[in-house]
């Protein structure tokens, strides 16, 4: 018999999700910009602020000396991880003018395509709270998989050194640790949701939906998972 007293469980939706590209023009970025990105996103566009379900990848670039990226003339790019039904909230952006970090950027128009599933993906980095040492972020990266029922086998990529992709990246001035991270052997269903990164947590009592992220720090860029080719470098 179920007790009364038993507090009713969320409905969880995965929901499908879509990369929103916005073409960019400028010269050049911070290499460590991911929070200074959604800063200046959520100074243009407060109705983005603070939103669970926005992932904002890093900016490509070419290393420039002294902390910076060059951008590429045609194909500089900025990319959106959102639930397809949150497309419209995004379209504010276009042709927004960003100052990152003393750079200023230019937004074109958006340009939306659904994701595919692939059985190996990878993230430039991934944070989890507390955890700074590769073994025991290895342990922590599967219990986040598998409480939200993702099968895959666990890589922390290195360098040409042989060293772990270790990532230090600066939120609200703070450095935060982080790594490189690979999941292989994925279904296509497990491979879409860790693709999708954040499933709708759905109140049974009232209906009032939470976003619930698979890693943390979306909106700055880590934790966002992308296919990797068949050439074995990622899919940028």
């Amino acid at each position: 018999m179920i007790d009364a007293l038993q507090e009713p469980v969320p409905q969880l939706e995965v929901c499908p999700s879509i990369n929103v590209s916005f073409q960019l023009s400028g010269t050049q970025l911070p290499a460590d910009h991911g929070y200074l990105v959604y800063s200046a996103i959520s100074r243009s566009t407060s109705s983005l602020h603070g939103i669970d379900w926005l992932a904002i990848e890093l900016i490509s670039g070419l290393p420039s000396g002294r902390g910076l990226i060059a951008l590429s003339e045609r194909d500089a790019t900025l990319r959106l991880r959102i639930p397809a039904d949150h497309y419209r909230d995004v379209l504010p952006l276009a042709g927004k003018r960003l100052d990152i970090g003393g750079h200023q950027i230019r937004l074109g128009l958006p340009v939306a395509r659904s994701l595919d599933p692939a059985p190996s993906l990878y993230a430039r980095v991934v944070t989890i709270k507390k955890f700074t040492d590769a073994d025991p972020f290895m342990d922590a990266v599967k219990r986040k998989l598998d409480s939200f029922g993702v099968k895959g086998r666990i890589e922390l990529p290195r360098d040409e050194q042989k060293r772990y992709r270790r990532r230090i990246v600066k939120i609200h001035g703070k450095s935060v640790v982080g790594f490189s991270v690979a999941v292989h052997d994925l279904n296509d269903e497990d491979s879409l949701l860790l693709q999708a990164g954040a499933v709708k947590l759905i109140a049974p009592e009232n209906g009032s939906i939470e976003w619930q992220s698979i890693f943390s720090r979306r909106a700055m860029g880590c934790g966002i998972f992308n296919p990797i080719l068949k050439t074995g470098a990622p899919e940028e």
